[in-house]
Protein backbone atom coordinates (compact mmCIF):
# COMPACT_ATOMS: atom_id res chain seq x y z
CA UNK A 1 0.00 0.00 0.00
CA UNK A 2 1.33 3.28 -1.15
CA UNK A 3 2.22 6.40 2.14
CA UNK A 4 0.72 9.99 1.45
CA UNK A 5 4.12 11.92 0.04
CA UNK A 6 4.48 15.68 2.26
CA UNK A 7 2.50 17.32 -0.01
CA UNK A 8 -0.55 14.86 -0.07
CA UNK A 9 0.10 12.91 -3.43
CA UNK A 10 0.69 9.18 -2.96
CA UNK A 11 4.44 7.84 -3.02
CA UNK A 12 5.25 5.00 -5.13
CA UNK A 13 5.15 2.25 -2.52
CA UNK A 14 8.93 1.54 -1.40
CA UNK A 15 8.19 -2.47 0.09
CA UNK A 16 10.13 -3.98 -3.19
CA UNK A 17 13.39 -1.27 -2.52
CA UNK A 18 15.14 -2.60 0.40
CA UNK A 19 14.30 -4.57 3.21
CA UNK A 20 16.00 -1.54 5.33
CA UNK A 21 12.23 -0.13 4.15
CA UNK A 22 10.49 -2.34 6.54
CA UNK A 23 9.39 -1.30 9.68
CA UNK A 24 10.23 -3.29 13.01
CA UNK A 25 9.08 -6.75 13.88
CA UNK A 26 5.85 -6.32 16.70
CA UNK A 27 8.27 -8.75 19.01
CA UNK A 28 11.17 -6.26 18.39
CA UNK A 29 8.91 -3.22 19.42
CA UNK A 30 7.56 -5.10 22.49
CA UNK A 31 11.25 -6.04 24.08
CA UNK A 32 11.99 -1.82 23.57
CA UNK A 33 9.26 -1.42 25.33
CA UNK A 34 10.20 -4.15 27.82
CA UNK A 35 14.05 -2.91 27.98
CA UNK A 36 12.53 0.83 28.96
CA UNK A 37 11.47 0.03 32.28
CA UNK A 38 13.61 1.03 35.33
CA UNK A 39 17.00 1.95 35.52
CA UNK A 40 20.16 -0.02 33.88
CA UNK A 41 23.95 0.63 33.98
CA UNK A 42 25.46 2.44 30.83
CA UNK A 43 27.70 1.17 28.01
CA UNK A 44 26.86 -2.01 27.86
CA UNK A 45 27.31 -2.48 31.38
CA UNK A 46 23.09 -3.62 31.98
CA UNK A 47 21.14 -7.10 32.14
CA UNK A 48 20.57 -7.11 28.50
CA UNK A 49 23.54 -6.85 27.17
CA UNK A 50 24.50 -9.86 29.61
CA UNK A 51 22.18 -11.55 28.54
CA UNK A 52 22.96 -10.99 25.00
CA UNK A 53 26.52 -12.29 25.84
CA UNK A 54 24.66 -15.72 27.01
CA UNK A 55 22.32 -16.08 23.81
CA UNK A 56 25.53 -15.38 21.65
CA UNK A 57 27.56 -17.84 22.90
CA UNK A 58 24.94 -19.86 22.28
CA UNK A 59 24.68 -19.37 18.46
CA UNK A 60 28.38 -19.19 17.91
CA UNK A 61 30.26 -20.77 20.46
CA UNK A 62 31.68 -20.41 24.13
CA UNK A 63 34.85 -18.19 22.40
CA UNK A 64 32.30 -15.30 20.62
CA UNK A 65 32.43 -11.89 21.90
CA UNK A 66 29.56 -9.61 21.24
CA UNK A 67 29.72 -5.99 20.66
CA UNK A 68 26.79 -4.12 19.68
CA UNK A 69 27.25 -1.38 17.56
CA UNK A 70 24.84 1.25 16.00
CA UNK A 71 24.93 0.30 12.08
CA UNK A 72 26.39 -2.21 9.60
CA UNK A 73 29.08 0.18 8.36
CA UNK A 74 30.29 0.81 11.90
CA UNK A 75 30.52 -3.08 12.77
CA UNK A 76 32.45 -3.11 9.17
CA UNK A 77 34.49 -0.42 9.63
CA UNK A 78 35.49 -1.43 13.64
CA UNK A 79 35.86 -5.50 13.07
CA UNK A 80 38.09 -4.48 9.71
CA UNK A 81 40.20 -1.79 11.81
CA UNK A 82 40.80 -4.34 14.84
CA UNK A 83 41.63 -7.28 12.57
CA UNK A 84 44.57 -5.27 10.59
CA UNK A 85 47.08 -2.57 10.45
CA UNK A 86 47.49 0.90 8.88
CA UNK A 87 49.33 -0.73 6.39
CA UNK A 88 46.77 -3.85 5.72
CA UNK A 89 45.18 -4.34 2.97
CA UNK A 90 41.36 -6.02 2.24
CA UNK A 91 40.26 -8.60 -0.14
CA UNK A 92 36.28 -8.21 -0.63
CA UNK A 93 34.35 -8.57 -3.85
CA UNK A 94 33.92 -5.93 -6.42
CA UNK A 95 30.25 -5.62 -5.74
CA UNK A 96 30.76 -5.26 -1.77
CA UNK A 97 29.09 -3.14 0.68
CA UNK A 98 32.24 -2.11 2.06
CA UNK A 99 33.75 -1.57 -1.17
CA UNK A 100 30.17 -0.10 -3.16
CA UNK A 101 27.89 1.35 -0.14
CA UNK A 102 29.82 2.77 2.48
CA UNK A 103 31.33 6.44 0.80
CA UNK A 104 34.61 4.71 1.41
CA UNK A 105 34.66 4.47 5.01
CA UNK A 106 36.97 1.61 5.67
CA UNK A 107 39.52 3.54 3.79
CA UNK A 108 38.67 6.73 5.18
CA UNK A 109 38.20 6.25 8.95
CA UNK A 110 39.99 2.39 8.94
CA UNK A 111 42.88 3.45 6.70
CA UNK A 112 42.73 0.54 4.74
CA UNK A 113 43.55 -0.40 1.50
CA UNK A 114 40.56 -2.44 -0.44
CA UNK A 115 41.22 -5.05 -2.99
CA UNK A 116 38.15 -5.34 -4.95
CA UNK A 117 38.13 -8.41 -7.21
CA UNK A 118 35.53 -9.02 -9.88
CA UNK A 119 33.07 -12.07 -8.51
CA UNK A 120 30.45 -12.27 -11.20
CA UNK A 121 27.85 -14.25 -8.67
CA UNK A 122 28.92 -12.28 -5.69
CA UNK A 123 31.30 -15.06 -4.13
CA UNK A 124 34.74 -14.88 -3.90
CA UNK A 125 36.35 -18.00 -4.30
CA UNK A 126 39.97 -18.99 -3.18
CA UNK A 127 41.31 -18.94 -6.60
CA UNK A 128 40.54 -15.59 -6.68
CA UNK A 129 42.18 -14.55 -3.44
CA UNK A 130 45.06 -16.35 -4.56
CA UNK A 131 45.18 -13.93 -7.64
CA UNK A 132 44.79 -11.07 -6.24
CA UNK A 133 46.82 -11.76 -2.50
CA UNK A 134 50.51 -11.39 -3.45
CA UNK A 135 53.53 -8.53 -1.79
CA UNK A 136 54.36 -9.92 1.32
CA UNK A 137 56.89 -8.49 2.78
CA UNK A 138 57.45 -5.71 -0.37
CA UNK A 139 57.60 -2.38 1.03
CA UNK A 140 55.24 -0.43 -1.76
CA UNK A 141 52.55 -3.18 -1.65
CA UNK A 142 49.84 -2.91 1.14
CA UNK A 143 50.06 -5.92 2.49
CA UNK A 144 46.99 -8.45 2.55
CA UNK A 145 45.67 -9.30 6.00
CA UNK A 146 41.83 -9.50 5.52
CA UNK A 147 39.46 -11.23 3.07
CA UNK A 148 35.83 -10.01 3.53
CA UNK A 149 32.73 -11.62 1.91
CA UNK A 150 29.13 -11.08 2.36
CA UNK A 151 26.51 -13.50 3.29
CA UNK A 152 24.27 -13.43 1.27
CA UNK A 153 26.35 -11.83 -0.95
CA UNK A 154 24.58 -8.26 -2.57
CA UNK A 155 23.87 -10.46 -5.72
CA UNK A 156 21.72 -12.29 -3.75
CA UNK A 157 23.87 -15.63 -4.11
CA UNK A 158 24.42 -17.45 -0.65
CA UNK A 159 28.07 -19.27 -0.14
CA UNK A 160 27.62 -23.00 0.92
CA UNK A 161 29.40 -24.23 4.41
CA UNK A 162 31.95 -26.27 1.66
CA UNK A 163 32.63 -23.00 -0.03
CA UNK A 164 33.45 -21.02 3.03
CA UNK A 165 35.53 -23.45 4.38
CA UNK A 166 37.96 -23.80 1.17
CA UNK A 167 37.63 -20.02 1.21
CA UNK A 168 38.74 -19.43 4.68
CA UNK A 169 41.22 -22.73 4.99
CA UNK A 170 43.05 -20.73 1.50
CA UNK A 171 42.91 -17.48 3.98
CA UNK A 172 43.97 -18.87 7.15
CA UNK A 173 46.98 -20.80 5.04
CA UNK A 174 48.34 -17.32 3.48
CA UNK A 175 47.80 -15.63 6.88
CA UNK A 176 44.93 -13.64 6.53
CA UNK A 177 42.19 -13.46 8.50
CA UNK A 178 38.32 -14.07 7.33
CA UNK A 179 35.79 -11.03 8.02
CA UNK A 180 31.64 -11.76 6.98
CA UNK A 181 29.42 -9.08 6.36
CA UNK A 182 26.76 -10.86 7.71
CA UNK A 183 24.10 -8.30 6.96
CA UNK A 184 21.99 -10.89 5.54
CA UNK A 185 23.62 -14.01 7.57
CA UNK A 186 20.23 -14.72 8.64
CA UNK A 187 18.43 -15.26 5.30
CA UNK A 188 21.60 -17.19 3.94
CA UNK A 189 21.45 -19.77 7.33
CA UNK A 190 17.16 -19.83 6.25
CA UNK A 191 18.28 -20.81 2.68
CA UNK A 192 20.47 -23.64 3.82
CA UNK A 193 18.36 -24.68 6.46
CA UNK A 194 21.70 -24.61 8.56
CA UNK A 195 22.63 -22.94 11.97
CA UNK A 196 24.12 -19.93 12.57
CA UNK A 197 27.38 -21.35 13.55
CA UNK A 198 27.24 -23.61 10.55
CA UNK A 199 28.30 -20.65 8.16
CA UNK A 200 30.55 -19.29 10.37
CA UNK A 201 32.30 -20.50 13.99
CA UNK A 202 32.37 -24.16 11.90
CA UNK A 203 34.08 -22.67 8.33
CA UNK A 204 36.62 -20.62 9.97
CA UNK A 205 34.84 -17.15 9.81
CA UNK A 206 37.09 -15.16 12.79
CA UNK A 207 35.23 -11.80 12.82
CA UNK A 208 31.52 -11.50 11.98
CA UNK A 209 29.46 -8.49 11.00
CA UNK A 210 25.81 -9.40 12.55
CA UNK A 211 22.81 -7.90 10.76
CA UNK A 212 19.87 -7.27 12.78
CA UNK A 213 18.35 -4.17 10.85
CA UNK A 214 17.31 -5.77 7.24
CA UNK A 215 15.88 -8.93 9.70
CA UNK A 216 13.39 -6.94 11.72
CA UNK A 217 15.61 -4.45 14.43
CA UNK A 218 14.62 -0.76 14.52
CA UNK A 219 18.18 0.26 14.57
CA UNK A 220 21.62 -2.08 15.74
CA UNK A 221 23.79 -4.63 14.53
CA UNK A 222 26.66 -6.14 16.55
CA UNK A 223 30.30 -7.19 15.65
CA UNK A 224 30.87 -11.03 16.72
CA UNK A 225 34.39 -12.25 17.85
CA UNK A 226 34.54 -15.91 16.81
CA UNK A 227 38.50 -16.41 17.36
CA UNK A 228 39.51 -13.80 19.98
CA UNK A 229 43.09 -14.06 18.60
CA UNK A 230 41.93 -12.42 15.58
CA UNK A 231 41.51 -8.91 16.98
CA UNK A 232 42.95 -6.32 18.80
CA UNK A 233 41.81 -3.28 20.62
CA UNK A 234 38.35 -3.80 19.21
CA UNK A 235 36.47 -2.04 22.51
CA UNK A 236 38.29 1.15 21.88
CA UNK A 237 38.01 1.36 18.43
CA UNK A 238 34.56 0.45 18.80
CA UNK A 239 34.31 3.97 21.17
CA UNK A 240 37.01 5.96 19.07
CA UNK A 241 34.66 4.83 15.66
CA UNK A 242 31.34 6.67 17.71
CA UNK A 243 29.56 2.90 17.83
CA UNK A 244 29.73 2.72 21.36
CA UNK A 245 25.84 3.40 22.66
CA UNK A 246 25.33 5.25 26.19
CA UNK A 247 22.14 2.89 26.37
CA UNK A 248 23.27 0.07 25.27
CA UNK A 249 19.99 -2.24 26.24
CA UNK A 250 18.39 -0.72 23.90
CA UNK A 251 20.30 -2.35 21.01
CA UNK A 252 21.00 -5.59 23.22
CA UNK A 253 17.05 -5.96 24.22
CA UNK A 254 16.72 -5.70 20.22
CA UNK A 255 19.45 -8.58 19.40
CA UNK A 256 18.11 -10.68 22.79
CA UNK A 257 14.50 -10.49 21.38
CA UNK A 258 15.75 -11.61 17.91
CA UNK A 259 18.08 -14.18 18.71
CA UNK A 260 17.42 -16.02 21.65
CA UNK A 261 14.30 -17.78 20.50
CA UNK A 262 13.74 -18.62 16.41
CA UNK A 263 12.51 -15.03 15.56
CA UNK A 264 15.65 -14.36 13.16
CA UNK A 265 14.70 -17.54 11.45
CA UNK A 266 10.91 -16.81 11.00
CA UNK A 267 11.29 -13.57 9.57
CA UNK A 268 14.42 -14.43 7.08
CA UNK A 269 12.18 -17.66 6.12
CA UNK A 270 8.88 -15.20 5.36
CA UNK A 271 11.48 -13.10 3.59
CA UNK A 272 13.12 -15.61 1.18
CA UNK A 273 9.98 -17.32 0.27
CA UNK A 274 8.13 -14.44 -0.43
CA UNK A 275 11.18 -13.61 -2.98
CA UNK A 276 10.93 -17.36 -4.34
CA UNK A 277 6.93 -16.61 -4.90
CA UNK A 278 7.68 -13.30 -6.38
CA UNK A 279 10.61 -14.48 -8.91
CA UNK A 280 7.90 -17.42 -9.87
CA UNK A 281 5.24 -14.94 -10.14
CA UNK A 282 6.64 -12.33 -12.80
CA UNK A 283 8.57 -15.00 -14.71
CA UNK A 284 5.66 -16.31 -17.04
CA UNK A 285 5.43 -12.45 -17.64
CA UNK A 286 6.30 -11.63 -21.32
CA UNK A 287 9.49 -9.13 -21.63
CA UNK A 288 10.69 -10.40 -17.83
CA UNK A 289 14.32 -12.04 -17.34
CA UNK A 290 15.36 -13.52 -13.61
CA UNK A 291 18.91 -12.77 -14.13
CA UNK A 292 20.36 -14.29 -10.84
CA UNK A 293 19.28 -17.06 -8.83
CA UNK A 294 17.51 -16.30 -6.23
CA UNK A 295 18.96 -18.12 -2.76
CA UNK A 296 18.15 -15.47 -0.12
CA UNK A 297 15.75 -12.53 -0.60
CA UNK A 298 16.27 -10.53 -3.53
CA UNK A 299 15.06 -11.16 -6.94
CA UNK A 300 16.62 -9.60 -9.85
CA UNK A 301 15.52 -8.78 -13.08
CA UNK A 302 15.77 -6.95 -16.88
CA UNK A 303 12.51 -5.98 -18.47
CA UNK A 304 12.15 -3.44 -20.93
CA UNK A 305 12.92 0.71 -19.87
CA UNK A 306 9.65 1.69 -21.08
CA UNK A 307 8.27 -0.69 -18.24
CA UNK A 308 10.53 -0.25 -15.36
CA UNK A 309 9.38 3.70 -15.96
CA UNK A 310 5.84 2.86 -15.54
CA UNK A 311 6.12 0.16 -12.65
CA UNK A 312 8.30 3.25 -10.96
CA UNK A 313 4.83 5.45 -10.93
CA UNK A 314 3.90 2.75 -8.88
CA UNK A 315 6.75 1.11 -6.75
CA UNK A 316 10.69 2.54 -5.89
CA UNK A 317 13.30 0.16 -6.45
CA UNK A 318 16.84 -0.40 -7.56
CA UNK A 319 18.48 -0.42 -11.01
CA UNK A 320 21.17 -2.32 -10.46
CA UNK A 321 23.48 -2.11 -13.54
CA UNK A 322 22.63 0.85 -15.65
CA UNK A 323 24.33 -0.44 -18.45
CA UNK A 324 21.77 -3.23 -19.20
CA UNK A 325 18.98 -2.13 -16.96
CA UNK A 326 18.97 -4.60 -14.80
CA UNK A 327 16.77 -4.10 -11.30
CA UNK A 328 16.64 -5.32 -7.92
CA UNK A 329 13.25 -6.28 -6.12
CA UNK A 330 13.59 -7.11 -2.26
CA UNK A 331 11.29 -8.72 0.26
CA UNK A 332 11.54 -8.75 4.10
CA UNK A 333 9.92 -10.53 6.82
CA UNK A 334 6.67 -7.75 6.47
CA UNK A 335 6.08 -8.16 2.43
CA UNK A 336 3.02 -10.23 1.93
CA UNK A 337 1.46 -12.39 -0.23
CA UNK A 338 -0.96 -9.93 -1.48
CA UNK A 339 1.74 -7.06 -2.05
CA UNK A 340 3.53 -9.86 -4.19
CA UNK A 341 0.33 -10.32 -6.34
CA UNK A 342 -0.33 -6.84 -6.79
CA UNK A 343 3.35 -5.56 -7.59
CA UNK A 344 2.75 -8.51 -10.09
CA UNK A 345 -0.46 -6.84 -11.57
CA UNK A 346 1.59 -4.00 -11.63
CA UNK A 347 4.32 -5.59 -13.07
CA UNK A 348 1.98 -6.91 -15.71
CA UNK A 349 0.16 -3.68 -16.70
CA UNK A 350 3.42 -1.94 -17.31
CA UNK A 351 4.51 -4.21 -19.83
CA UNK A 352 1.22 -4.48 -22.04
CA UNK A 353 0.60 -0.52 -21.58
Amino acid sequence: MTSPAPDGTRAPDAGFASDNCAGAHPEILAALTAANEGYQGAYGDDAYTARLREVVRRHFGDQAEVFPVFNGTGANVVALQAMSERWSSVICAEGSHINVDECGAAEKVAGLKLVPVPAPDGRLTPELVDRYAWGWGDVHHAQPSVVSLTQSTELGTVYTAEQLAALTACAHERGMRVHMDGARLANAAASLDVPLRALTTDVGVDVLSFGGTKNGLLLGEAVVVLDPAAVRGLPFLRKAGMQLASKMRFISAQLVALLDGDLWLRNARHANAMAQRLAEAVRPLPGVRITRPVESNAVFAILPSEAVARLREHYTFSTWDEQTGEVRWMCSFATTEHEVQAFTSALSKALTA
